[in-house]
């Protein structure tokens, strides 16, 4: 099996899949993006790179003989006129740029054609540790009940639509009405919002209503992106006063299963894996 590369920014989940390699008696090799770096992958082989510069990427990746590639953790979107260009990154910049424009799954299938085109096979955080990946059915907390069920399969279909628009993988849907959809501000600040709100639309730590769904845009690439929840998504939840969270199956990872099953127990939320073909 080779070395393992990995493509990171900030967050826990690149950390988890170094983590979960090594732990399957995998080598890694964690190329950490300039003004993201993340300390906890300091312990692991690896280095700092220039978002600019793909070409030292490529060639260093490939004498550490690095096959196959994965992508991980909190990147926002540069401005691109900052970036330092390596001679790669200068002959892709204009379709980077064309591709920017639109939206983030566009610039990122740049991204990947022109790692495939060199040699790398590009695989998802899944394929890299699936024990990240979310399954079927009730995974922690109480049982949801008729009501909050509706919600999430309403929260679903409206996450799904704004996903084909690119906007963003999350929404909360409480009692029938959408409280919140998710665009760059991500899934804690959604949830910050909604904590915000009159308790009498979204529910309270006593008496919990509505649900958070989360799952992949439609147009996405799935090998990178996938929704990804955490402790601190279920200490959210609870805060914003609702039941609980729906991941779609095999769409979206958990980072911290274990401490997340123990929020859960904790705050009385649960988490729930509802089917894909839900729309």
């Amino acid at each position: 099996m080779s070395k393992l590369g990995i493509i990171s920014g900030l967050g826990n989940l690149p950390v988890s899949i170094a983590q979960a390699a090594q732990e399957s008696g995998r080598s890694v090799y964690v190329m950490r993006l300039a003004g993201f770096e993340e300390k906890a992958l300091l312990q692991f082989p690896g280095e700092t790179v220039g978002m600019g510069q793909l070409g030292r990427l490529m060639k260093r990746f490939k004498e550490e003989g690095c096959e196959e590639l994965v992508f991980a953790g909190i990147v926002k979107r540069p401005n691109f006129s900052d970036i330092k260009l390596d001679m790669r990154g200068a002959r892709l910049l204009p379709k980077v740029l064309a591709a920017a424009r639109k939206g983030d799954d566009a610039l990122l299938r740049v991204i990947l054609d022109d790692l495939e085109k060199a040699g790398f096979r590009i695989i998802g955080a899944e394929q890299a540790a699936s024990e990240l990946k979310m399954g079927a059915g009730l995974l922690a907390g109480p049982v949801p009940d008729d009501t909050v069920l509706a919600d999430m399969k309403k929260a679903a279909r409206i996450a799904s639509e704004i996903g084909r628009l690119d906007i963003g993988q999350g929404c909360v849907v409480v009692d029938g009405l959408v409280l919140a959809v998710e665009a760059q501000e991500g899934t804690d600040g959604m949830l910050s919002r909604v904590a915000r709100l009159d308790p009498a639309l979204r529910g309270t730590c006593g008496e919990r209503k509505g649900v958070l769904v989360k799952r992949p845009k439609p147009i996405q690439e799935r090998r990178i992106d996938l929704p990804t929840i955490g402790p601190a998504t279920i200490r959210s939840a609870s805060e914003a006063g609702l039941a609980g969270i729906g991941l779609e199956e095999g769409g979206a990872l958990l980072v911290g299963r274990e401490k997340i099953i123990e929020l859960c127990a904790q705050h009385g939320v649960f988490v729930y894996g509802f089917p894909a073909g839900w729309d």
